[in-house]
């Protein structure tokens, strides 16, 4: 028996889920119990993941174990939006811009289990996000900027050719919002150049011809940041495997 099914028997022959998740959070520490997380997103209702939601970072700061219990009430949401509850998508935007590192990372773990049941939805309701990003300043985005794009860099929502281009052309208007950003020095303009910093990689495995045009338009801007975090890119295991040469010729230049 693996360790879902353990915690699915065990939730089952409680009423109480709190004290139990508490214990098995794996908070503090570095790592939350994530394989829980989903079991608890699969098995709870609306009711629990919006009484965990009101663990706020005031109430459940990084590291404390009732963190754990926001993070299982936002992946929790991702379930039932994939379910067809549309009006959540709103709901869980906000998180994505959330102090806590766990809270945004269950975002992009929420919109995946969309992507999951329906990608092209996920691709959508990630293009009617950036519409909006092009009304406001860029400063409030930059967080919600890197968990579409960390939901999006995801290999099992990439086995379609044309999904994984269109997940290309969003990291590629995303990338373009950076240039010359009189904020690059900022806390949440670094976040997003750190997951692009993978995202990259992932996504032009899954459309390799595409994606590398890209790559290279963004290994020559002369913009620092960009130029950056495609380095980084150039650096994972998984592009070398794709075209060794192809990196070892861009490592050069």
């Amino acid at each position: 028996m693996n360790k879902s099914e353990t915690y699915r028997q065990k939730l089952a022959a409680i009423q109480d889920w709190e004290p139990y998740l508490l214990q098995e959070s794996g908070l503090p520490g570095p790592r939350g119990n994530l394989e829980l997380a989903q079991v608890v997103a699969d098995l709870g209702d609306r009711g629990l993941f919006e009484r965990f939601l009101a663990y706020t970072p005031e109430l459940a700061p990084v590291n404390d174990p009732h963190e754990f219990l926001a993070f299982c009430g936002v992946v929790g949401l991702g379930r039932l939006l994939a379910e067809g509850d549309e009006q959540l998508l709103e709901q869980i935007r906000p998180y994505a811009r959330d102090p806590r590192w766990r809270m945004r990372e269950g975002v992009a773990m929420a919109l995946q289990r969309l992507g999951r049941t329906d990608m092209p939805r996920l691709l959508a309701a990630m293009e009617g996000w950036m519409e909006t990003w092009l009304e406001g300043s860029s400063s409030a985005n930059w967080l919600e900027k890197r968990a579409v794009a960390a939901a999006l860099a995801e290999p099992v929502l990439l086995h379609n050719p044309q999904d994984a281009r269109h997940a290309l052309r969003i990291l590629d208007r995303i990338t373009s919002s950076m240039q010359n950003s009189a904020e690059a020095k900022t806390e949440e303009f670094k976040v997003l150049q750190q997951g692009l910093g993978y995202c990259w990689s992932v996504v032009v495995v899954a459309a390799p011809e595409p994606g590398q045009r890209l790559m290279e338009k963004w290994l020559a801007c002369p913009d620092p940041a960009i130029r950056r975090l495609m380095q980084e890119n150039l650096k994972k295991n998984r592009l070398v495997r794709m075209d060794p040469a192809w990196v070892e010729k861009w490592r050069k230049k």
